[in-house]
């Protein structure tokens, strides 16, 4: 019902000015009369009067009120036993209350209408019960509404009302719904402990003043979509049992929903917060939506509990964020947020994932610490300036983050993905020993991890990311992709950080027997491995495409050089087998090359296994031994014959001293005496020496095969205990 047009009832005629007003008195006829109540004669106003009794309905649409006028008509509605007026249907459409018009604890019974009403002075409607609807929509109070512990059993519509002065609706109660669109609060609006049974619908409404709805109780939903505040709002300790809408609302002061409970879902989509939002203990039981809200004053969220899924996604905070001990049950999204200011989570919890995406952090300087139970993601987010990133997650995915200053990243429990992140500035991944430690001295609680995890830290891959700047310090490197990452020699490890090892042990996949000694390996080199045919057990295989050793010996090469330059020598020879490896498996080198490598390999382990090139010297040895025990030593010493021709008349007598050729032996050649003159003659054979024995042919040739290839061996021996044990 609608009547901001002049009405179509039979209106009064009196005091008509055509020239000022053409309608005259809009005030509908009495009934039985020719004029409203206003102009009724006083013997037909009296007998009028007279005539009602408490709960009957009245009609005095348009009529002018002042307010003896109205209390003449009150108290003839009034009850005799509770003193207070009844009255049945109630129309009061377009009209106008010149003074006070007080409905202190009035009945309205039937129906209430006050469309277009105006209240020129206080209107006073405190107590009063509402048993039908109640039409206030387009009506103008030009001083304070009173309706403090009103009772509104039907709907009440207040829809584009006007309120000039302040508005007191402290305890009231709806129990139907409450519409307030489009209406204007220029005062305060005070709805304190107000109790809203059916949806609260304040859509596009208006709040110049100040707007009070602390301790209110929204049983339905409540709808404040659009709607904007230019004063202080207060929520604070309010109930939203139904959904609460306050999407592209703007709140232009600050706004306080400090211990509010949300137990439907509450929606701040593209709201805009000017001034503080205190946020601190409120309990979102459903879904929190805040995607593209702006925050230009501070947003406090500390010790709030999100029970489903948040969501801030495109949402700007221009000041500082805080989020200190919020509890996110269900999933948080952040994705492109933009934080100007800093970003405070210190003792934050996310039972599910937490997702910062393409988040832009300008000025964050701390980012925890906090406990993230699911995957804390922060793939393709910015952060302008230096930042402490610290917490208890169970992974961290940072895929093309942008780190534009230093950094410091400590975690616990974390594997990190740091795959194509980009680094300007040294920046350090560390992992935590101990449970972090809060400004108040506590340590971070890590309940929401079982203790069975491994606190410990491990990298899932660092692959397309520009290592010059970059430090790992006590990190689980097991699992970690490394090619593609560029100036990986200029990498730095500190503290224990390991690496994946070869599966040790023989194999009997096929013969000959195949057995791996321990080392340090790339995972890469696992999966390779593993992707071959008839590869032995031990080795793990990749889910996705495997490296190849062309991709992986240059990041052998690089970490190589990375442990020399940290005079980590053992670890080096690691990296450099690893290294050989892959050269001695890669398709792009000679034939000729792979069998000098193979070679190489079996014979001592690329000069690192002195086990090897020891063994392979044992062997030598004694094969040399059992080739000059068979063919090498003569069967007897030669005998030295002397013989000369002495002249006839004496004189100078010259002998020629000559000494048997060795014979072969004839007899047992593998006697203790033999072996004691074969092992002498190899012995000096590894060290260059001549043994002084007197060989056959074969036996020289034998002795000269070994003094060539024994001191190689001897020297692959000593060369290998040396690259393992040297600092």
């Amino acid at each position: 019902m609608s009547t901001s047009e002049p009405p179509d009832w039979p209106h009064c005629a009196q005091d008509a000015d055509p020239a000022a007003d053409p309608v005259g008195c809009r005030g509908i006829h009495v009934p039985g009369h020719t004029a409203c109540l206003a102009h009724l004669a006083d013997a037909d106003r009296d007998a009028y009067l007279a005539g009602l009794t408490p709960g009957a309905s009245i009609d005095h649409r348009g009529t002018t009120f002042t307010e003896p006028l109205l209390t003449a008509l009150l108290d003839a509605l009034r009850a005799p036993a509770s003193g207070h007026p009844h009255l049945g249907d109630a129309s009061f459409d377009s009209a106008t209350f010149q003074g006070n018009a007080r409905f202190v604890s009035a009945t309205f019974e039937g129906d209430a209408w006050f469309v277009s009403a105006t209240f020129q002075g206080d209107a006073w409607f405190e107590s009063a019960t509402f048993e039908g609807d109640a039409w206030f929509e387009s009506s103008t109070f030009e001083g304070d509404a009173w309706f403090g512990s009103s009772t509104f059993e039907g709907d009440a519509w207040f829809g584009s009302a006007t309120f000039q002065g302040d508005a007191w609706f402290e305890s009231a109660t709806f129990q139907g719904d409450a519409e307030f669109e489009s209406a204007t609060f220029q005062g305060n609006a005070r709805f304190e402990s107000s109790t809203f049974q059916g949806d609260a619908e304040f859509g596009s409404a208006t709040f110049q003043g100040d707007a009070w709805f602390e301790s209110s109780t929204f049983q339905g939903d409540a709808e404040f979509g659009s709607a904007t505040f230019q004063g202080v709002v207060v929520f604070g300790s309010s109930t939203f049992q139904g959904d609460a809408e306050f999407g592209s609302s703007t709140f232009q002061g600050g706004v306080v929903f400090g211990s509010s409970t949300f137990q439907g879902d509450v929606e701040f989509g593209s709201a805009t917060f000017q001034g503080d939002a205190w946020f601190g203990s409120t309990v979102f039981e459903g879904g929190a939506w805040f995607g593209s809200a702006t925050f230009q004053g501070n947003a406090r969220f500390e010790s709030s509990t999100f029970q489903g899924n948040a969501r801030f996604e495109s949402a700007v905070f221009q000041g500082n964020a805080r989020f200190g001990s919020a509890v996110f049950e269900g999933d948080a999204e952040f994705g492109s947020a933009t934080f100007q200011g800093n970003a405070r989570f210190e003792s934050s919890t996310f039972q599910g994932n937490a997702r910062f995406e393409s988040s832009t952090f300008v000025e964050a300087d701390e980012f925890g610490p906090l406990v993230c139970a699911g995957r804390l993601v922060l793939s393709g987010a910015r952060f302008g300036g230096p930042v402490t990133l610290s917490g208890a997650m169970r992974r961290l995915e940072c895929r093309r983050t942008r780190w534009s200053s230093t950094a410091e990243i400590r975690l616990r429990y974390a594997t990190v993905d740091f795959a194509h992140a980009v680094f300007e500035y040294p920046l350090t991944i560390a992992a935590e020993p101990d449970p972090f430690m809060l400004t108040d001295g506590q340590p971070l609680a890590e309940d929401s991890l079982p203790s069975a995890y491994d606190p410990g830290v491990r990298v899932a891959s660092l692959r397309g990311v520009d290592a010059a700047h970059l430090v790992l310090a006590d990190l689980d490197l097991w699992e970690c992709l490394f090619t593609g990452t560029v100036h990986l020699d200029q990498l730095r490890l500190e503290g224990a950080c390991t690496f994946n090892t070869a599966p040790t042990g023989m194999h009997w996949r096929r013969w000959p027997p195949v057995r791996f000694t321990e080392r340090r390996v790339l995972a890469e080199e696992h999966h390779w491995r593993a992707s071959r045919p008839g590869a032995v057990q031990g080795w793990v295989p990749s889910t996705g495409r495997a490296a190849g050793p062309l991709q992986l010996a240059p990041v052998y090469r690089a970490l190589r050089k990375a442990f020399e330059d940290g005079k980590h020598e053992p670890g080096a020879a690691d990296f450099y087998y690893g290294e050989m490896e892959m050269r001695r498996h890669a398709d792009d080198i000679p034939r000729s090359e792979r069998g000098l490598l193979t070679a190489y390999w079996a014979l001592s382990g690329y000069g690192l296994r002195a086990s090897r090139a020891l063994a392979w010297l044992g062997t030598a040895m004694l094969l040399t031994i059992v080739l000059l025990m068979a063919f090498g030593l003569a069967q007897d010493d030669p005998k030295q014959t002397a013989t000369g021709t002495v002249p006839a008349g004496g004189g100078k007598v010259t002998f020629e001293i000559d000494k048997d050729d060795p014979q072969n032996p004839s007899g047992n050649r593998f006697t203790g005496e033999r072996f004691e003159k074969a092992l002498n003659v190899t012995l000096n054979s590894v060290v260059f020496r001549s043994s002084g024995q007197d060989l056959t042919t074969a036996g020289t040739y034998i002795e000269m095969g070994s003094r060539l290839t024994e001191p190689v061996l001897l020297g692959l021996g000593v060369l290998a205990i040396r690259n393992r044990v040297k600092r």
